[in-house]
């Protein structure tokens, strides 16, 4: 993939295991990174609920964010809807390291 397909979010040292980290570009929603077994994942910050923030607010377990305001659940790795009061899935995004960076596709 072309790097001008690609959008640098952070380097990889700055994400904690299991600790969601907050990324914002201007022009761009904010955007929660996590690393999870070994893994990167990214999706939007904002709970489709009530817009808190996950980075700030939210819970993470395993591979489910928690929002901290009304307790709606999503798959970080997909972004689908775990637990109720969301009913709309947060949008996820592929991610690429290279170099020891994180980045997405926009798509």
């Amino acid at each position: 993939m072309p790097q001008s397909d690609l959008l640098r979010l952070c380097a990889v040292e700055a994400v904690s295991e299991g600790a969601p980290f907050q990324v914002k570009i201007a022009g761009y929603p904010a955007f929660a990174v996590y690393f999870v077994e070994g893994e990167f994942y990214v999706t939007d910050d904002a709970c489709t609920h009530g817009a808190a923030s996950l980075c700030d607010e939210g819970d993470l377990n395993g591979f489910h964010i928690e929002c901290g305001w009304h307790f709606g659940v999503f798959d970080i790795r997909t972004g689908e809807v775990v637990s109720r009061p969301a009913t709309c899935p947060l949008k996820s995004y592929p991610v690429t390291v290279q170099e020891g960076e994180v980045y997405i596709r926009l798509v």
